[in-house]
């Protein structure tokens, strides 16, 4: 699957439009992590529970996007981008979106 975030695939034709597809998943981190993550938040540097957390979940919700994307007949996937929101006290959702192409 050819995902990208602009509008064609270099040296590509775009021969079908399929439309919408995404992927989402909601995730939050156990209390112990955030714990340690307000400890580090005051110290300073990188969170890295909350950087592991967010690469699974990008990851997720990609995988979500691109089997509904083949399951239309796609093998591409253009204009791919991200959105995060809260949902709940220390829960986000990650929603990934593009348009579903055939290419050649």
């Amino acid at each position: 699957m050819i995902l990208t975030n602009i509008e064609s695939t270099p040296g590509k034709k775009i021969m079908e439009h399929f439309g919408l597809v995404c992927g989402s998943t909601v995730r939050a981190k156990n209390a112990f992590k955030d714990m340690g993550a307000g400890l580090k938040n005051i110290m300073g540097g990188e969170l890295k529970s909350y950087t592991a957390l967010m690469e699974e979940s990008r990851r997720q919700a990609i995988e979500r996007m691109e089997e509904q994307a083949r399951q239309l007949g796609a093998n591409a996937i253009i204009n791919v981008r991200f959105s995060t929101s809260n949902i709940a006290p220390g829960a986000a959702e990650l929603y990934v979106y593009g348009t579903a192409v055939k290419v050649e």
